[in-house]
């Protein structure tokens, strides 16, 4: 059974006899299902009967109806009700607008509303360049999905996508102080998606795309960036590839291999094993091998799409063939963007001394980290119950952070690699060790290091924007 987490945490409402042995027998209860016990609050007592909220850690859907069994076994206990508090948490949804300003009085409301805000329209109207100075342009994101690639659910539509676009905008302030909004697409044509990005663009700073299949994502940035005067950014693209590019730094020093040496095999050829790939090759990765839902791929297949055949033509020199497991006999490091339980413990046996796993699928990666761990010598999930989690949360909110303040219309490689030493450096000589490759999502020293890295890199290139300061 998979460890608990707090992604399946329960809260039981149960009825019990007022006895000295109740909470004790609810604490077995939970412990002999393999639950993981948070709290335990009396909500209710009465001479005879309590009623106590058991608040719980289970593995998944079908763990937490065991417990809530377990628990309605004990002798008088009645269970009135199960609540799972990640629903609990999305109650509403995750996110609120709250004004900046003061809306007091009559004065408030002739400076923010009627007649003055005409004036600052005015204003913006004889000159365009004002609008990020004067409105929330100059700090807002569209995070845009059509819903057709979420996490690793798939193509479940833009209602369901609504709960990840809320999470992003809310680590965007969280992290980046960055204001985001979901915007979520009822369409899964390429056309209109780049139409309506269009149209909304003007009150956007920047747009973040998220979710969106391959291989229509890189069809839809790469005309958004033709097209628009703000930056566009794929975040499984590119978020992932960067967060990859830190960590696997980081780890190849905890094994003392180099990147131009090692042999990476990627599962994983959608938008996030291609940005992984080429980010790898520009850094000096020599040997490659991506693997699709078939096998290796290698120059000579048919049928492949432009981004698949790029793959293709710049990686596998060798042309390998077979599974995925055939292919990472031998292999430094695996890097999983694909699909849950791929491989097993024996697979990851077969590797080099030393071995690198990244197994990144959300929520279940494509192998057991304690399995893994087992075998290699440096494990890390995208998960953030587990050691060394590989995840997005790290890059966009600084990243975004620092295209804003420079006031940039497009984004360079050069801005991706500065991002990933920025992340990488944040782990210290003295704190790095296998189980600690990457900074903690919630180390402040993050957003601000991966800000400054971007406004750097865009100094550098000439494109940063002084009047973006203003």
């Amino acid at each position: 059974m998979a460890t608990p987490s707090p992604g399946y945490s329960i809260t039981i409402r149960v009825e019990v006899p007022a006895a000295a042995t109740s909470t004790a027998a609810l604490t077995a209860a939970v412990a002999s299902a393999g639950g993981a016990l948070t709290a335990l609050d009396v909500a209710e007592s009465r001479t005879d009967r309590l009623v106590v909220d058991v608040t719980c850690d289970t593995s998944d859907e079908a763990h937490a109806k065991l417990i809530t069994e377990a628990i309605g076994r004990i002798p008088g206990a009645e269970v009135r009700k199960v609540s799972d508090q990640t629903f609990l948490l999305h109650l509403g949804g995750k996110l609120e607008v709250v004004p900046k300003v003061p809306l007091k009085h009559r004065d408030d409301l002739s400076r923010a509303y009627t007649p003055g805000v005409a004036r600052v329209c005015l204003a913006i109207a004889a000159h365009p360049e004002d609008a990020r100075r004067l409105t929330i342009k100059r700090n807002t994101v569209a995070v845009v999905t059509d819903g057709s690639a979420v996490l690793g659910l798939g193509n479940i539509g833009p209602l369901a996508a609504i709960p990840v676009m809320e999470g992003k905008a809310a680590l965007f302030k969280q992290f980046g102080g960055v204001d985001a909004w979901p915007v979520c697409l009822d369409t899964q044509d390429s056309d209109e998606i780049v139409s309506i990005v269009k149209a909304i663009a003007p009150v956007y700073g920047g747009i973040n795309l998220e979710d969106i299949s391959a291989p229509r994502c890189f069809e839809i940035e790469a005309r958004l960036r033709e097209a628009l005067d703000i930056p566009v950014f794929h975040d499984d693209q590119h978020g992932t590839a960067i967060v990859v590019l830190a960590a696997l730094t980081n780890a190849l020093r905890v094994v003392g291999k180099r990147l131009e040496d090692v042999r990476i095999v990627v599962s994983g050829v959608g938008a996030a094993g291609h940005a992984i790939i080429r980010l790898l090759l520009s850094q000096g990765a020599s040997d490659i091998i991506g693997c699709g839902r078939h096998g290796a791929v290698h120059e000579g297949q048919d049928g492949m799409e432009p981004f698949r055949l790029w793959i293709a033509e710049h990686t596998n020199r060798s042309r390998r063939e077979g599974s995925l497991a055939e292919v990472l006999v031998g292999a430094d490091v695996f890097i999983g963007v694909s699909a849950p339980n791929l491989l097993t413990g024996d697979d990851i046996a077969t590797m080099a001394p030393d071995a690198i796993v990244f197994a990144l699928a959300n929520p279940v990666p494509e192998v057991d980290p304690l399995v893994a761990s087992e075998h290699a010598a440096v494990v890390a999930t995208g998960r953030s119950d587990a050691p060394n989690q590989i995840n997005n949360v790290l890059v966009f909110p600084g990243f975004f952070r620092g295209l804003l303040d420079a006031g940039v219309s497009g984004i360079t490689d050069e801005m991706l690699v500065a991002a990933a030493h920025a992340i990488a450096g944040v782990v210290t000589d003295e704190q790095l060790n296998a189980s600690y490759i990457i900074p903690s999502v919630f180390d402040p020293a993050v957003a601000a290091a991966v800000a400054e890295a971007v406004r750097g890199a865009a100094s550098a290139e000439g494109v940063h924007s002084p009047a973006a300061e203003a």
